[in-house]
């Protein structure tokens, strides 16, 4: 799985490099945003602290009480492990779906000159490069053994390996990735309901990451919000009065600027 997490952070380095020069999304910009990412906790405030330590009581709150009822839950009937719905959430979590969402929206952009599909794209590279590289530290950091592995919901192997995937499973990487691509589309969609059907594919990469037994609740609601903000805070930087993209709800393929 970490060959996975490289490969698809490395695609995205490399789109980006032959790209965002072309989509007027420049490295200079680039790298400004990141160094302001990097610099978001020094400038914090109050409500900013308040909605970290909400996540993480939440997230604590979880692994006491839900994850071992849900896991054992969850096991007892395995019917769907192969249905439809379980893996299409799989792999719209998968972590070369910003890659492949990125490439379809840049190439169109390319393409038609379409401001707002250039602008789509370079989020989601930005927002997917940002939350891979914060999740990856994580599970490395706290080394949590996934649910499979039956050591209970309080094993922790902190820095055990690069390699060793069966120790990476907090936070969760494919509902990260998914909350990342729901997050940028949902901000960049007119239509109200437009804006919700975005999430129901990173709500089934969720249930599916758990049904799965590959993560515990806990993993994936970390994950969960850990996208969300992360895409949150990318869109938020770009967003002005003067450059709003509509998706059509007569033809949801049909995307354009609201002037």
């Amino acid at each position: 799985m970490k060959q996975k997490i490289y490969i698809s952070l490395l695609l995205i380095i490399l789109c980006g490099s032959s790209l965002f020069g072309q989509l007027k999304y420049t490295f200079t910009q680039f790298g400004h945003e990141s160094w302001e990412f990097l610099k978001q906790p020094t400038k914090w405030d109050g409500n900013d602290w308040l909605t970290l330590g909400v996540i993480s009581a939440g997230t604590f709150l979880l692994m006491e009480t839900v994850d071992q009822p849900v896991r054992t839950a969850v096991l007892k009937d395995r019917r769907y492990y192969k249905s439809f719905p379980i893996e299409f959430g799989r792999i719209y979590g998968d972590l070369y779906s910003p890659c492949v969402l990125f490439g379809g929206f840049a190439i169109h952009s390319l393409i038609t000159d379409d401001i707002g599909t250039r602008k789509i794209a370079y989020e989601i590279g930005q927002a997917s490069l940002y939350a891979g590289a914060l999740t990856f530290l994580l599970k490395l950091a706290i080394g949590r053994s996934r649910p499979y592995m039956n050591e209970g919901t309080t094993s922790f192997h902190p820095f055990s390996s690069i390699f060793i995937n069966d120790d990476h499973s907090f936070p969760g990487g494919h509902t990260t990735a998914a909350f990342v691509l729901s997050t940028v589309l949902s901000r960049n969609a007119k239509p109200v309901w437009l804006k919700v059907l975005a999430y129901v594919p990173a709500a089934l990469t969720f249930f599916s990451r758990i049904y799965q037994d590959k993560h515990w609740t806990s993993d994936d609601f970390l994950g969960g919000a850990i996208g969300y903000f992360i895409a949150t805070w990318v869109v938020d930087k770009h967003e002005n009065n003067k450059s709003l993209v509509e998706i059509s709800s007569t033809y949801p393929l049909s995307i354009r600027i609201a002037l």
